[in-house]
């Protein structure tokens, strides 16, 4: 299944009832998301929490590891996630955390997930409308079984920089390590290239056309052929980057503890500046 629905297709498969919608709503440093979703949403969406829900507790392993599985699973029953129907994801920001709970529903086992491209605004923009009614719980039957998708660990991202490629989805002056407002410390893994999340996607929020999206990758030394690893400062813009990797027929792991579990051990070493030749 492709990894990304336009506004078209989800309108059409809302009329049909063949879709669960989750509404994945976060920003970093910014608000909750659900006083925002209570305000209008896709008609029949439910709100799922990225932090208390697509993550565990922050802390040695990052500031949004991996949740619990069973409590993973759990979240997604509630907000009426099944096995056998298709699941569609959005936010209202840059798509980060879409690309989150696609990620995670995709490693936890479930096959048939999809992102809204351009989000929320996209729907607007179409003159599809809003609903201010939360449906209540519901009754899915999603059982993860963890693993679909390739994990690396801090160990397995610094061995993958060595004899592949690592990205490091962060904006340029993290990565160089100029400036961090959030880590310990700013630079990058030793061996990862520099490729912003924010380069994934045009002025309108959409990702860019496939081919677009091949040639960027490809031209940072990532191909279908080739070992790809992701991360970013703690596993969310990270997913949107496997995500664009997805789209571009470019299959990747993502490191989830990322830099803020990197960066927390002073035993692992930290490169600064630019792009390796």
């Amino acid at each position: 299944m492709e990894p990304l629905i336009s506004v078209t297709e989800l309108a059409s498969a809302a009329e049909r009832d063949g879709v669960t919608v989750l509404d994945v709503r976060w920003q970093l440093g910014g608000p909750p998301g659900h006083p925002a979703y209570l305000e209008g949403h896709v008609p029949g969406a439910r709100y799922v929490d990225l932090d208390a829900e697509l993550a565990g507790p922050a802390g040695a392993r990052g500031r949004h590891p991996l949740p619990d599985p069973e409590e993973f699973g759990a979240a997604m029953r509630r907000a009426g996630v099944s096995g056998d129907r298709d699941v569609v994801v959005y936010d209202n920001w840059q798509g980060w955390g879409a690309a989150r709970a696609w990620w995670l529903l995709r490693w936890a086992g479930h096959t048939r997930v999809r992102v809204l491209d351009g989000g929320l605004a996209a729907w607007t923009a179409a003159g599809h409308p809003l609903s201010r009614d939360e449906p209540a719980g519901g009754a899915g039957d999603f059982v993860p079984a963890t693993g679909a998708l390739p994990l690396l660990d801090a160990a397995g991202a610094a061995d993958l920089a060595r004899r592949g490629v690592l990205l490091d989805a962060r904006a340029p002056e993290r990565y160089r390590g100029d400036s961090e407002p959030i880590d310990r410390v700013g630079g990058h893994i030793p061996g990862a290239v520099n490729a912003p999340t924010t380069q994934n996607t045009g002025a309108d929020g959409r990702f860019l056309p496939a081919a677009e999206l091949t040639d960027r990758f490809t031209g940072l030394g990532a191909g279908p052929d080739t070992e790809v690893g992701v991360y970013c400062g703690s596993g969310v813009s990270g997913a949107h980057e496997v995500l664009a990797l997805a789209a571009a027929g470019i299959p990747a792991a993502l490191y989830v503890g990322s830099w803020s579990e990197w960066s927390a051990d002073p035993a692992n070493p930290v490169a600064t500046g630019p792009q390796p030749g």
